[in-house]
């Protein structure tokens, strides 16, 4: 046999490995059921400004570009997100030795929230306090809008990491 008869059928065989394969996937293990989600808008208990929006914002995008999901109104949708945030704390986290300015500040989002199946009521996850921190460095220039845009679009992401099945 030729090599090139052996490349053809080795190319031949390639079909069923896919088929047949170890089992492994880079899809992201979302649930095949849900189709549809409704993101309520959050409610806040901190008294940061516009905060509750900026949050629901970057969740609804998140779950757009990361999901297999649709946005849909909550008559049409198969599942519901709501919550609320809890707390934004600050800390600091170091002072300058010379100034005893803060040289880096730590920010932590609480937030309560739940996905819910509309179709027969039951939770699909459930957080009663999920927490996220962050940090922004003054002296760099960086203050706390910076790390609210930052933290928030990073604790959306999380969300919906939390969203994927159980291994």
């Amino acid at each position: 046999m030729s090599a090139w008869q052996r490349f053809s059928v080795v190319l031949g065989l390639l079909p069923l490995f896919s088929v047949v394969g170890c089992g492994y996937s880079t899809e992201r293990p979302f649930r095949q059921d849900v189709q549809t989600i409704s993101v309520e808008m959050l409610h806040s208990r901190a008294f940061w400004r516009e905060l509750e929006f900026n949050l629901t914002e970057s969740l609804v995008k998140r779950i757009e570009l990361d999901t297999p999901y649709r946005i849909a109104q909550r008559e049409q949708a198969d599942t519901l997100i709501s919550g609320e945030i809890l707390e934004v704390q600050q800390r600091t986290l170091g002072n300058d030795f010379q100034t005893d300015l803060p040289r880096e500040i730590g920010t932590t989002f609480v937030v309560r929230w739940h996905w819910k199946d509309l179709r027969n009521g039951e939770f699909l996850r459930e957080y009663p306090r999920f927490v996220h921190t962050t940090t922004y460095i003054p002296p760099v220039g960086e203050d706390f809008d910076t790390t609210r845009v930052r933290g928030v679009d990073t604790l959306a992401e999380r969300m919906v990491e939390a969203m994927e099945n159980d291994w």
